[in-house]
């Protein structure tokens, strides 16, 4: 494996940063998952300009211009031999002194990894996921804000142990007005007479990749989408429900907090979208190889 790290490539057993590197103190730094199907790159554009909303939010200046970030991407895929896979974009503050002073960091480190990623078996799209409500409550905006895709990822770490605990792979988190978020990893819709329906970025949700996708294809096909705020009561008596995320793609949900959802099985609606997903990362995306 190569891994690009500010402008070079490193063997996998070569690529170090350093101890006094910020993103490792503290957290400070920001990141993007990103997909390879079929020989391009799924949504690049969309991820970079994420990422480079996320360094506005947390005053970091990305020492590449958007263009060189993109090429760095699809160059690392290309050197790994990537047709489908999943990309680590990283970029942290860089190397600075053992106090916060973000100051003291001369440069951020931009890295790039390009490898394989499964979040969950292959069984768990055939027949859904069991998930729960956790104790953890979703950041505040006015404490690190949801949109920021940080390296500061504790309170998401916190809720899956819970999870895991709970005997699941995945936990809805509740904002502090006990308002569904999202879960760990992944945003969440449900399907309800028709609807879908998903919570608003207000709640705390990430503005997702993949969630807007999903949005865009019911859209397309004339479903009528509602951003609104959803209580574990909405979920519970929906007719489908699934998760949305980079690494999860699409993954139907059967069961919340012992709940039976719908018919307990992947809907008609949530298999649809997979298939149209699918189908749209077959073929679109910035190219890695000549063809």
């Amino acid at each position: 494996m190569r891994i690009y790290i500010d402008g070079k490539y490193y063997s996998e057993e070569n690529a170090k940063i350093s101890v006094f590197d910020h993103g490792l103190l503290y957290g400070d730094g920001i990141f993007e998952g990103i997909r390879a199907y079929n020989g391009r790159v799924f949504k690049l554009q969309e991820h970079i300009d994420r990422l480079f909303y996320s360094a506005k939010a947390i005053l970091l200046t990305i020492p590449m211009p958007h263009a060189e970030v993109m090429r760095a991407v699809v160059e690392t895929c290309r050197r790994n031999k990537i047709r489908d896979g999943y990309i680590r974009l990283v970029v942290t503050r860089g190397v600075g002194g053992l106090g916060l002073n973000p100051n003291k960091c001369k440069r951020p480190s931009v890295i790039v990894i390009a490898d394989r990623i499964q979040l969950y078996p292959p069984e768990f799209y055939e027949r859904g996921l069991e998930i729960i409500t956790v104790p953890t409550v979703r950041n505040l905006h006015s404490a690190l804000n949801p949109a920021i895709k940080s390296l500061n990822y504790l309170n998401n770490i916190l809720a899956k142990i819970e999870a895991n605990n709970g005997g699941c792979e995945e936990a809805i988190l509740l904002n502090a007005e006990g308002f569904v978020s999202e879960c760990t990893g992944d945003n969440i819709f449900i399907v309800k007479s028709g609807q879908l329906l998903t919570p608003p970025l207000s709640a705390g949700a990430l503005y997702g990749i993949t969630r807007g996708v999903v949005i865009d294809l019911a859209k397309k096909a004339g479903m009528s989408v509602a951003e609104s705020n959803l209580t574990r009561y909405d979920l519970f008596n929906a007719d489908e429900c699934f998760l949305t995320g980079t690494g999860a793609e699409l993954i139907p949900v059967v069961k919340i907090d012992g709940r039976v959802i719908g018919t307990g099985k992947p809907g008609r609606t949530t298999r649809t979208f997979v298939e149209k997903y699918r189908a749209l990362t077959q073929t679109t995306g910035e190219p890695i190889y000549e063809s």
